[in-house]
C-alpha cells in the first residue's frame, strides 16, 4: 500500500551515489496524484541535477517477473508508477566498493538515483507493476553495457520469490557471475592542449591515471567541423581545456584575428554545446586580458571584463560560453610559467648571454607556475566547489616585469642591476608589427579558490625551485 504524506527526503545507501528518495503522494477516495519528477525541488534537495533526456516505462503483468542485473552507461531516476517492486542494486563500478549489494522495497511514494556502473534489478510483488526511469542519455545500441546474473553467490541477493520460481528472461540467467565480469571504469577525463606548458604540467599531476586522456592539436583539432563526433562524448565525465591561441600580438593582424577567434572563441562553443548536452565537466583556462588594467587593487570574479585588445575579447567572449555549460570551471590566470618557453627561460639566458635588457616596469602581477595551475585544477576536480569563475596564481606580493627578471638575474648569479626598467610605451617604441594593450594591472583576487581549501605556492619560492630545476637557462 503507498504511504503517504512523507516529506520530499533522501536516505543515503551502503553503495556511493546510490540514493533512495521519500517522495511525497497525495491522495483521497479519487486515488493519488505525486510529483515523480521535480527539477527545482529534488536538486534543491540534493539530488544530482543529472539532466533526463528520456523516460522509460518497464509494464509487468504478473507478480515475481524479474529484471536485471544491468549497469547501464548512464544515471537514472527509478519509481513505481503502480504496484510493488523489491529492488536490488550492485555496485559494478571499478573501485572499493565493487560488488556493494543494496535492496529495498519501492512504491509509488519511494524512488532511487542510481549512478552509472551501478547494476539495477527488480522484481515485482504484485501483478500489473509498471516500473519508470529517466535516464540523461539517449539508447542507442551501441551503447555499452555491464550485466550480471540474478543468481551472483557473492552478492547473494534474497529474492523475496526464489528464482527458480520466478519469471525471467533467458538472457539475464545467462548472465556471467562476478568474478568473471570487468568493472565499469569511470567516466574518461580529456585533457586538450596536452602539449603545451599547462598540458604537460596536468600529465604530471594525474600521472597514470588510466581514465585521463591527453589530446594535442594534432590529436584533436578544436577548429575542425567535426568536433561534435570526433570522441565518444557519453563516455567522457570532464574535459580540461588548456588549448588557446596566445599570441596576443599576431592576434592584432587579420590573418592572426581570425585564427584567434577561431580557436578562442567558436571551438568553445562547440565544446560548450558538447560538454552540456552529455553532462560534462567543462574547464576552461582563462586569462587577465579579460581586464582593462585600470582597477587599483586585485581582480575579483566577480569584476566585469573589460578587454583591450583582440586576445582579450576573444578570450573574454569564450569565458561567455563556458558559463553558459551546467558543470563549468573558468579559471582564470596570470603569467603562466611552467615547461616551455616563458619569460624566465628568456631572462635566464640573456643573463647568461651577458645581455642587459630592457625590461617593463609599469605592468603589475603574479608569476602562475604550471604546478600550481594544474594542482588548482585537480583541486576543484576533487573538491567540487560550487562551478563558476575562479581566480588562479601563485601567491605572493604583486610585481613588475622588471622586478622578477632582477630576480632571476640575482638567483642565476647575475647582477640584477643589469636590468634596465623602462615604460610599456619605451619597450614597443621601435616595433614595426602590431602591438596588443596590455593591461597594467594583472593581478587577481585569491580570497574564492583558497575558501575552498587550496593554497596555492609562494611565487618567489616557485621561481627559486623553478630555477634550480632548470637550471640556470
Amino acid at each position: 500500500m503507498t504511504d503517504y504524506g512523507k516529506a520530499l527526503q533522501p536516505t543515503t545507501t551502503p553503495i556511493p551515489g546510490l540514493v533512495v528518495w521519500d517522495l511525497p503522494v497525495h491522495g483521497d477516495n479519487r486515488g493519488w496524484f505525486k510529483e515523480n519528477w521535480q527539477r527545482e525541488k529534488m536538486v534543491a534537495a540534493g539530488l544530482p541535477d543529472f539532466g533526463p533526456v528520456q523516460n522509460n516505462i518497464s509494464f509487468n503483468d504478473a507478480a515475481g517477473t524479474t529484471r536485471g542485473i544491468h549497469a547501464e552507461p548512464w544515471d537514472k531516476w527509478v519509481s513505481v508508477a503502480t504496484g510493488r517492486i523489491f529492488g536490488a542494486w550492485v555496485d559494478l563500478r571499478e573501485g572499493p566498493t565493487f560488488g556493494a549489494v543494496y535492496t529495498c522495497e519501492l512504491d509509488p511514494s519511494r524512488a532511487i538515483f542510481v549512478p552509472r556502473g551501478v547494476g539495477n534489478a527488480y522484481q515485482t510483488l504484485e501483478p500489473d507493476t509498471a516500473y519508470t526511469y529517466l535516464v540523461n542519455d539517449h539508447w542507442s545500441p551501441a551503447a555499452s553495457y555491464t550485466f550480471l546474473n540474478l543468481a551472483d553467490e557473492t552478492a547473494a541477493i534474497a529474492w523475496p520469490i526464489p528464482l527458480d520460481e520466478a519469471e525471467l528472461s533467458a538472457k539475464d540467467a545467462a548472465h556471467p557471475r562476478l568474478p568473471e565480469l570487468t568493472p565499469v571504469p569511470p567516466r574518461k577525463t580529456l585533457v586538450l592542449g596536452a602539449n603545451g606548458q599547462l598540458g604537460r604540467a596536468l600529465r604530471a599531476r594525474f600521472a597514470d591515471a588510466t581514465h585521463v586522456e591527453y589530446a594535442a592539436r594534432a590529436d584533436l583539432d578544436l577548429a575542425s567541423a567535426g568536433l561534435a563526433t570526433a570522441r565518444s562524448w557519453r563516455d567522457y565525465d570532464t574535459i580540461i581545456n588548456a588549448a588557446a591561441y596566445t599570441a596576443v600580438d599576431t592576434a592584432e593582424t587579420p590573418e592572426g584575428r581570425r585564427d584567434a577567434w577561431a580557436a578562442n572563441v567558436s571551438a568553445i562553443g562547440t565544446l560548450a554545446r558538447i560538454a552540456t548536452q552529455y553532462g560534462i565537466t567543462l574547464v576552461h583556462v582563462s586569462s587577465d586580458y579579460v581586464y582593462d588594467g585600470t582597477g587599483t587593487g586585485p581582480y575579483r570574479e566577480t569584476d566585469p571584463c573589460c578587454p583591450l585588445g583582440v586576445y582579450g575579447q576573444t578570450k573574454a567572449a569564450g569565458d561567455a560560453l563556458v558559463a553558459t555549460v551546467p558543470r563549468h570551471y573558468i579559471v582564470r590566470t596570470s603569467w603562466v610559467i611552467g615547461d616551455g618557453k616563458n619569460f624566465v627561460r628568456t631572462m635566464a639566458t640573456l643573463a647568461e648571454r651577458g645581455v642587459d635588457p630592457n625590461v617593463v616596469d609599469d605592468q603589475v602581477g603574479r608569476l602562475t607556475f604550471t604546478d600550481d595551475l594544474a594542482r588548482g585544477i585537480h583541486h576543484l576536480l576533487e573538491a567540487r566547489p560550487p562551478h563558476g569563475v575562479y581566480n588562479l596564481t601563485s601567491d605572493g606580493p604583486a610585481t613588475t616585469w622588471a622586478d622578477i627578471a632582477r630576480r632571476v638575474f640575482e638567483l642565476t648569479g647575475h647582477d640584477p642591476a643589469r636590468i634596465r626598467g623602462v615604460s610599456t610605451e619605451q619597450y614597443f617604441a621601435t616595433a614595426s608589427a602590431p602591438v596588443a594593450p596590455r593591461p597594467r594591472n594583472s593581478v587577481l583576487d585569491l580570497a574564492k579558490i583558497t575558501a575552498t581549501g587550496f593554497a596555492p605556492g609562494a611565487s618567489w619560492a616557485r621561481l627559486e625551485d623553478y630555477l634550480g630545476a632548470a637550471g640556470a637557462s
